[in-house]
């Protein structure tokens, strides 16, 4: 299938951005804002207030309807948001609905293509994701990215139809591997920040990485994601972007508190997914009796259960054991 017709549902860096992309694939799309004022301040500046200095494609058509037109949707909304937001769309049955966000819904520990599911019974459900910024993908600069859904032909005619030289997407069937890459990068990479923030040094921050893959790849495998998927885009290509990059919202976090700021002070501003998911990644971890330390040291900071101090201290003082 083409997928002439494609809604993106969310208008904020991230959904402007995908917007512009599939309109460059030759695409019809719709941009649906949050409601009626901001559709039109947008239709009216060709601009979004999150991606500043970034036009929107002036083949797109900027709307609010909760029934868009379209034979594929991206929902481009924080993943916290996504249950809401897709509950008020409506779509013609077995119409694919694209997953933009990286996260675990907090309070039901669900998967975003598990909310799509719930809320959408009747769409079908996939996931983008992969090492990207929305500002680098606004200004045209090579990204590459993988879209998956469960049946093989359908992820790779998605793939087909938003993609364009400089978005790269690949395609693949290991739903579960990719959204879990997404997720978890993001708490490590507030422990990466933390690391920079508290100037621990090059090497510190090449052990937590790397480290951090470790345990991303032990619970992607437990929850069935494939091994090379995780060592993909979506898992190893993700993470290195976001512990390495001050465009991350989740470094930069991590940067404040190793610098000493509150974790409330810290927080205000710009959305971090791994805030919300980090909780939500160790439960489900616990659970299958997986260990993560670093990842559950993040959320016992967040949580203010134990100081940047005391998780560092209680890093280093882990037993020595073979490497795996």
């Amino acid at each position: 299938m083409s997928f002439e017709r494609i809604a993106v549902v969310g208008a904020g860096a991230w959904g402007v951005a995908l917007a512009n992309v599939a309109a460059r694939a030759g695409r019809r799309v719709t941009l649906v804002a949050r409601n009626e004022a901001a559709a039109a301040a947008i239709a009216k500046s060709r601009e979004s207030p999150n991606l500043a200095g970034i036009p929107v494609d002036p083949r797109i058509d900027v709307a609010a309807a909760l029934e868009p037109e379209a034979t594929a949707l991206l929902l481009a909304v924080p993943a916290q948001a996504l249950r809401e937001v897709a509950a008020k769309l409506r779509v013609a049955s077995a119409t694919p609905v694209i997953a933009c966000a990286k996260g675990i819904e907090q309070q039901t520990l669900r998967f975003m293509t598990d909310v799509i599911a719930e809320t959408m019974p009747g769409a079908t459900p996939a996931i983008l994701s992969g090492p990207s910024f929305a500002g680098d993908v606004g200004k045209g600069l090579p990204t590459a990215v993988t879209l998956a859904a469960a049946d093989p032909t359908l992820a790779q005619d998605l793939a087909r139809a938003i993609g364009i030289p400089t978005f790269r997407v690949y395609h693949s069937s290991d739903v579960r591997g990719v959204e879990i890459g997404g997720a978890a990068k993001n708490v490590l990479a507030i422990a990466a920040g933390i690391v920079a923030g508290k100037k621990l040094g090059a090497s510190a921050a090449a052990a937590l990485v790397t480290r951090g893959f470790a345990e991303l790849a032990r619970f992607g495998e437990a929850f069935g994601g494939r091994p090379t998927t995780l060592m993909g885009l979506s898992g190893l290509g993700d993470l290195i972007l976001t512990c390495t990059s001050s465009q991350s919202r989740n470094y930069s976090l991590g940067i404040a508190l190793g610098e000493g700021i509150s974790v409330q002070r810290a927080g205000t501003g710009k959305l971090a997914e791994g805030v919300f998911t980090a909780s939500a990644l160790v439960e489900l971890a616990s659970r299958k009796g997986i260990e993560m330390p670093i990842s559950a040291a993040v959320a016992a900071v967040l949580a203010g259960k134990l100081t940047i101090d005391a998780a560092i201290e209680a890093l280093l003082m882990r037993p020595f054991r073979a490497e795996g």
